[in-house]
């Protein structure tokens, strides 16, 4: 009976134990978990709301962060002007008064010298090329020194492809015809312009349609056959050249107001870069797909007549875009590092270029 009793008292004990011990660990769970922290950020973007490829890619961003977080960070996205205007995006997102902004890098040249070398140079590197470039040539992380004592850490936020050469109401048959041309061309390909005799003009797409038709601007350029049917500049402009030899494989960007993101965890600071990533793929994928369908279009439907710059004038305009990137990459060590660190990079990987696409090209048109 006595053997029975402390049998019984050892059962009794163990099982007090194990309870205690369960109460214990659900406190535990109960006291250490918290719950978890949300975000609500904005983004501003120099694009009209919803633009197709260029708004689009905005909020497919957005909206991939909102997802892959779980709601733990809510991304709102404002079109040009509805929150600031469209070139005051760097601005507002270094200030803080966005989190995110989605742009053109060569847009803020005027803050930043090597700003267009993180964009698109005349007569550059493609898109692929442009990728390769920032995310394994070491482009990235001179844009990040650029951007970095505004606050802000930039990512590549999607590509056009080789854009478009633009819209004129006359024929270019030689550089004369480009003499006196006021034309909507940022960047460097608008230095090069000026040097060619034109005269430059910065503007937001939303205002493009009406200085054409005002006769504001002479001639445009936008990106391609996609976004330019969807602005209707077949109203206003009758030829439509090719190539884009001004903007060969475009990068658009998708700045982080750098406070914001260091106050993520780094679960979320993942999701955020990666989420960037997955949209510059996709909205490249978007350009490939469109394209030629919004072309067509033009074409058959509108009577557009596309129309090839003569390569006498395509020579003249390379002759003068290597002389201007070299002066403007002189202006100061950052641009004179990111052009020297894209010239390298273009010079070893356009070999594999020539051998493998250009080739295969070459061969598909046989």
């Amino acid at each position: 009976m006595k053997r029975r009793d402390f049998l019984g008292a050892v059962a009794g004990a163990t099982a007090a134990t194990a309870l205690t011990a369960c109460g214990n660990e659900e406190s535990a769970k109960t006291v250490n978990v918290e719950p978890q922290k949300s975000y609500e950020w904005k983004m501003v973007t120099t694009w009209p709301k919803n633009f197709p490829g260029l708004g689009t890619c905005a909020n497919n961003i957005a909206k991939l962060i909102t997802e892959m977080s779980g709601g733990r960070i809510n991304v709102k996205v404002y079109g040009a002007g509805e929150l600031v205007g469209a070139f005051e995006v760097f601005d507002a997102v270094s200030q803080g008064n966005a989190q995110l902004g989605h742009a053109g890098a060569y847009y803020w040249k005027g803050k930043i010298p090597s700003a267009s070398f993180f964009s698109s140079v005349p007569f550059g590197l493609t898109a692929d090329e442009m990728n390769a470039w920032l995310f394994y040539g070491g482009g990235l992380e001179l844009w990040e020194e650029a951007y970095k004592p505004f606050g802000l850490i930039p990512n590549p936020g999607g590509n056009s492809g080789t854009q478009m050469g633009g819209w004129f109401n006359k024929e270019i048959n030689s550089l004369a015809d480009l003499e006196g041309l006021k034309m909507r061309m940022p960047g460097l390909g608008g230095e090069v312009l000026k040097r060619a005799g034109g005269i430059p003009v910065t503007l937001p797409g939303g205002e493009l349609f009406p200085s054409m038709q005002s006769g504001a601007i002479d001639a445009t350029e936008w990106v391609g056959p996609y976004n330019d049917l969807a602005f209707g500049f077949h109203k206003v402009a009758k030829y439509y050249y090719t190539p884009g030899w001004q903007e060969p494989g475009t990068t658009m960007e998708c700045m982080i107001n750098a406070e914001a993101f260091n106050g993520l965890p780094a679960d979320l600071q993942s999701i955020v870069r990666n989420a960037i990533k997955v949209a510059n793929a996709d909205m490249l994928s978007e350009y490939t797909a469109r394209n030629q369908q919004a072309l067509h279009t033009l074409i058959t439907e509108h009577n557009v007549e596309l129309r090839h710059f003569p390569d006498d004038v395509l020579k003249e305009l390379k002759k003068i875009s290597m002389e201007v990137i070299e002066e403007e990459a002189a202006k100061d060590d950052l641009s004179k590092r990111a052009w020297a660190s894209q010239k390298a990079f273009k010079e070893q990987v356009i070999k594999w270029t020539e051998i493998s696409e250009q080739t295969y090209l070459r061969a598909r048109a046989l």
